[in-house]
Parts: structure tokens; sequence; C-alpha cells
């Protein structure tokens, strides 16, 4: 099966109010008119990783066996290792991998999870990631939480400061306040998450995580700055509730390296990890240390898709599957977004990742990428 053209493109998504207003994506097309669709980190547009796989990597890819994607794709990040290798390379990676894992499913007549080994799960519970709240006040948090709730009916609620990274302890008072009103609202049996988006220092991250403990709050996201991993492991093994981190990690060595320092629950994002094969490796890497796999993921169309695909195999999955803010901008594109319904998300039964779209939305929303 020769691939015969990649496109990438990005969309724009929702009515572009939204953060990450555009998607960015890859298509990878075979000589037999199959094709498979997977998504690149959308940060700034996801433009750069895209060029990369315009100029880089489609020329090596085209008239090549897809079904040597492995093979294929491992070649490229040591051809490309001088780009990075971590954040573009790896992001354009993850989205040519999910693309082929779509398209070998196609092909076989089989969803992504039978390809992967089988299902274990396939309706898999949600939890409401919120974010902004650093700009918030403590009612404000309390009546926007109390609304997703209702709405999405989650298995959990994280709360997101999503501050100025570039400041520290800014407002721990106010933070452990909006924990507490949190708490309050949706009582004591009702599972929790805060995540600090690197806020603090050391001694920060421990008044604050010495409070969430106090509240019964179940693990503690990122504390400090992500790429300080001898600080994340120090607070990790100081506190007793769990601390977590690798929404920023792009490779195994790096992976491990958080888990080597302490951290007990690793949230690598499919759209920057390796794909579908990424995330795989990711799970038997953190199996084999005995820490939870909780992957970060915050697009709504195909790398939902691949990523519950994935979660779908896992035997001992740890934690509902992040549904984050503004998941309602694909709709318009998608027809199965990722809405949960009453609060579980359902693997597609289709060949592929199942994705299913409007081709004409898809086109009138469609940015062209130059190389």
């Amino acid at each position: 099966m020769k691939i015969s053209k990649i496109d990438v493109f990005q969309l724009s998504l929702g009515d572009g109010s939204a953060r990450m207003s555009k998607g960015a994506f890859v298509r990878v097309e075979t000589e037999d008119g199959l094709f498979g669709l997977g998504e690149a980190s959308p940060m700034e547009g996801g433009y750069a990783s895209l060029v990369v796989i315009a100029r880089n990597m489609a020329p090596f890819l085209v008239g090549k066996d897809a079904l040597d994607h492995a093979v294929l794709l491992d070649t490229l990040f040591h051809k490309c290792i001088k780009l990075g290798p971590e954040g573009i390379v790896t992001a354009a990676l993850a989205a040519l991998d999910i693309a082929m894992w779509d398209l070998k499913g196609k092909l076989l007549n089989q969803p992504v999870y039978k390809l992967l080994g089988g299902a274990w799960n396939k309706s898999l519970p949600c939890y409401s990631s919120i974010g902004g709240n650093a700009a918030r006040t403590v009612d404000e948090v309390v009546r926007i939480v109390e609304k997703r709730v209702e709405i999405e009916k989650p298995a959990a609620v994280k709360i997101r400061l999503d501050g100025d990274r570039t400041k520290q302890d800014v407002d721990i008072k106010g933070d452990i306040a909006k924990a507490k009103a949190v708490r309050k609202l949706l009582g004591d049996d009702f599972v929790l998450g805060f995540d600090a988006n690197n806020g603090y220092s050391i001694g920060g991250a421990m008044r604050v995580g010495r409070a969430l403990e106090d509240l019964g709050y179940t693990w503690f996201e990122e504390p400090v700055q992500h790429y300080n991993v001898r600080a994340m492991g120090e607070v990790a093994q100081r506190l007793d509730i769990t601390v977590s981190a690798g929404e920023q990690t792009y490779t195994l060595q790096a992976l491990r390296d958080l888990i080597d320092a302490g951290v007990r629950m690793i949230q690598p994002d499919i759209i920057k990890m390796g794909g579908i094969t990424g995330i795989m490796q990711c799970a038997a890497i953190a199996r084999a240390h005995g820490v939870e796999l909780v992957p970060h993921q915050t697009q709504p169309s195909v790398a939902h898709l691949a990523n519950i695909h994935v979660l779908s195999t896992l035997m001992h999955l740890a934690k509902p599957v992040e549904l984050a803010d503004s998941w309602e901008r694909a709709e318009p594109v998608f027809v199965n977004p990722s809405k949960p319904v009453d609060g579980h998300f359902t693997v597609p039964d289709l060949p592929g990742l199942g994705v299913q779209f409007n081709e004409n939305e898809m086109e009138a929303r469609r940015i062209p990428i130059t190389a």
C-alpha cells in the first residue's frame, strides 16, 4: 500500500474565539484511494509542525509502503533530529503516526482498538478539565464548575489555573480558597484534581499541596516548572497527594526521567508524544514502573478519537479521560467530536479511528499550508 500524497492543512474550528481556534491536520493518501487523518499539537496553530511534514517528511514518505510506518517514522525522527527533536518534530511525527493507524484500520476494515489487541472497556468516563481559574474570583470559579458538571456529568473535575508562567506563587492564599470552594460545592466524595500549570516554587507547591491533601484532592498536576525535573520530583516525593506531570514531555527517555525523579502519575499527550505508537509505549513504561498513565488530551476531534482507542485497550486505566474547555469547537466539522453522553465517551467501531466529518464544512474551513 504505497503512499501517494501527504496533505497538510489547518482548520478553523468554532467561531474563532477559543484559545486554540485552529487545528493542525495531516491526510495520508495511498495509490488505491484510501486515506488516514492525523492531528498535530495545535500550539500556535500547529503551523511549524505542518511545515516540517510538508518540507522535510512528505518527500521521504511518498512512494513508501504505509504498513512500514513504524520504520518510516523512526527513520524520520533521526533524519530530522537537528530540528528538535522535541516539540515541532515530535508533534509532526505524532500526526503522521495517527494518520497511518487510521489508514491501516481502513485497509484491514477494523477499528484501531482491535489492531492494538482489543478493548477492555469501550465506554470511558470523562473528567471535566476547567481552565482559566487564575483570573477568576472564588465565586466565578464555583459558577463555572457548577455549570460544567451539570452539562457534562463527569466522573471527576480538574481545576486549572492557567496563570502567567513567568511568575510564581502569585496568589497562594486565593488558589487554596478556590480549591476549598470547589470541594464544598461538589462534596467530600467527588474526585478532584488541581492543575497549577507550573505556577509555584518548590515552597509554594508544598504549601498548596498540603492544603489539597487536607481537602481530599486526588492529584496535583505540574506544581512547578515542567522542565525542572529535579524540582518536580522533590515535590512529588515530599507530598502524599499524587503529583502528575508529562504534558510537555516529548520522548520516552524524558518520560522515564520524570518517573525516576519520583513522579507517580504521567500525562503525555498523544499529539506530542509519538501518536498512538508513542502512547502505547508510554503505557508499557508506566506499567513496568508501577505509575499511573493518564494522558493529557485537549483536542476534540481526531486526537480525541485516537486517545480513546488507546485508553480502551489498557487493563488498569487509572483515571477518567480528559474533556477540556471549548470541546464544542469541532462540532461544525466533525460528526463525532468529543461530546460526552452521560459523562462517558464511546469508542467507535468503524474502521480506523472512526472519524466522521462534513466534507463541505471541512473544505470551507480549510487553511492550506505553503511549505
